[in-house]
């Protein structure tokens, strides 16, 4: 299965299962990873939800380029994929950094309410290394670090060190390598020790202003994102990625 679902008490643990791609993100794991949180939001008996990938290497590594290489396109076809950063779910939702979170992977994680992360991960969106646009990364970042900061990340494609992570607000807790999990669940069950009601609330309300963001810039991000994803630089990021080799760009 490319997505593990682990009921722990009150928790659930999901777990993005392709350790071998770097826990990489296809249609089938976006899929499977939105079925299960809106199969928690609809649970009352759970307070709270862990993301995690497997192994100590790869929280996520973002959009399977190998698989995008071979025409492969994740986030088409209605919402798609994309439903996942779309949607806010009622719970709160714990990302688990057991390692690396880069491009889509730290889109995700960025979609997250809480983060606990090893202290060997790393964060970044490289996609304009690849022709690609973090759509929901650069839309999303500003509002949690400075402009400059955010822009840095999208416009040079380099990575952040947990600890760093920590120091900008993006991370909440850093622990040793192979604790991310049993950290993230320790979190969970402090909120879950809380009244549900007032846990729903509570996030609600975190991100009223959010929610009130207008749908025409989710349209903007998912038109940013289709373009670049179409573009032949995005195809020839792609190859350059698989061949191991530096992309020859177009512009186009």
């Amino acid at each position: 299965m490319s997505v593990l679902v682990d009921r722990r008490g009150p928790v659930i643990v999901i777990t993005i299962n392709r350790p071998e791609a770097s826990n990489a993100l296809n249609r089938e794991v976006l899929d499977r990873i939105g079925d299960a949180l809106l199969a928690a939001d609809a649970d009352d008996g759970i307070a709270a939800v862990v993301l995690t990938g497997a192994g100590d290497r790869a929280f996520c590594a973002g959009l399977d380029l190998k698989a995008f290489a071979n025409d492969e396109k994740p986030l088409e076809g209605g919402d798609g994929g994309f439903s996942v950063f779309r949607r806010r779910f009622d719970k709160p939702l714990i990302a688990a950094a057991n390692g690396h979170a880069v491009a889509g992977g730290f889109e995700l994680l960025l979609r997250c309410d809480l983060v606990v992360a090893a202290e060997h991960a790393e964060f970044g969106l490289p996609e304009v290394a690849r022709g690609l646009v973090a759509g929901y990364g650069v839309s999303a970042l500003p509002r949690r670090v400075p402009v400059q900061t955010a822009l840095e990340l999208g416009l040079v494609g380099n990575r952040i060190t947990a600890r760093r992570a920590q120091e900008l607000g993006l991370v909440n807790r850093v622990v040793s390598t192979g604790g991310a999990v049993d950290g993230a669940v320790e979190l969970a069950g402090q909120i879950a020790a809380n009244g549900p009601l007032a846990i729903r609330l509570t996030k609600a309300l975190a991100y009223a202003d959010e929610e009130a963001r207008s749908a025409a810039t989710w349209d903007r991000i998912g038109e940013a994102t289709q373009i670049a994803l179409a573009s032949d630089d995005a195809k020839e990021g792609a190859r350059a990625f698989v061949e191991k080799r530096a992309p020859n760009w177009t512009g186009r």
